[in-house]
């Protein structure tokens, strides 16, 4: 499983639930939808707003008990999803008002700000995998929060040097100053004590964060508990590769080997099997 800012909930995997693998795959083909409408192609920024004013259009549709103006058959079925469990469409409006942020923010002031992006372009997979297993509790809703917020920080952390090509900067700019670390160094992707310290400190924060949202995963029933708890795990491990490789996430971005998915397995498994969180299978990986 891959950490991408679109791809924070788990799909079509072994551990997923057989029965959440239709709806789940149906809410992120949405998802990438609309974020490849704020993302990819060469729209320009009023093309882009356009677009996603149309999926908001399918949205209100769905809202209204009518057929969707565009795109009929994928509004069509969520709007399936949607009615056979009872999902709330509030989510979906916060997802497309994080697509419209992505298109006009390419800066955060601070950290407070990046987090709050967060709130819209990742918690709502979160609350909406809660909504489909009948679990959107206020506890569980805050962990799945946490974790969200994690992954989406650690897929920016892993691409800072494809994020600056696209003029996107999301490492705050209250820390960028705080580090002494300017934005022509990350253009040239230097890595010296100052960006260093700049990474160790936002990693600290991700994985603290990581670390409170986990016990969600105990709390999960069966594989999805697994699921829930291998995707904390393979995030705890991406951070861990990124200071194995002394933070240098330029030359090359760093990604989990075959050994690094079996130290991820082994401590999903330990993590389950002990229910307690942070159990790590050190012994398996000697200096790997």
């Amino acid at each position: 499983m891959d950490v991408d800012q679109h791809e924070n909930f788990p799909i079509a995997s072994v551990l997923l639930p057989k029965a959440l693998r239709a709806p789940v795959g149906i809410i992120y083909q949405v998802v990438r939808t609309a974020d490849d409408i704020a993302n990819e192609g060469d729209w320009s920024a009023a093309e882009r707003h356009a677009r996603l004013a149309d999926f908001r259009a399918g949205l209100d549709a769905i809202a209204q008990r009518r057929a969707a103006p565009v795109d009929p058959l994928l509004f069509g079925k969520l709007a399936g999803v949607i009615a056979q469990y009872k999902l709330p469409l509030e989510p979906f409006y916060d997802l497309l008002d994080g697509c419209a942020q992505d298109i006009d923010t390419n800066r955060y002031a601070d950290r407070a700000a990046l987090v709050d992006y967060c709130r819209r372009s990742a918690h709502p997979v979160g609350h909406l995998m809660l909504h489909l297993i009948d679990a959107a509790t206020p506890h569980n809703l805050a962990d799945a929060d946490a974790i969200c917020t994690a992954s989406q920080l650690i897929s920016f952390w892993l691409d800072v040097a494809a994020d600056w090509k696209r003029q996107r900067v999301y490492l705050p700019q209250a820390d960028l100053q705080r580090f002494g670390v300017t934005e022509a160094q990350i253009a040239a992707g230097v890595v010296d004590d100052a960006w260093r310290a700049l990474m160790a400190h936002e990693i600290a924060f991700v994985r603290a964060m990581l670390i409170r949202g986990a016990p969600l995963a105990l709390r999960m029933p069966g594989r999805l508990g697994f699921e829930l708890c291998g995707a904390v795990q393979a995030g705890l491990r991406f951070l861990e590769r990124i200071e194995r490789a002394d933070y240098d996430v330029f030359r090359e971005r760093p990604v989990l080997n075959l050994f690094d998915w079996c130290v991820v397995a082994a401590r999903t498994l330990t993590t389950q099997l002990s229910r307690r969180v942070g159990v790590a299978a050190h012994s398996i990986e000697g200096n790997a």
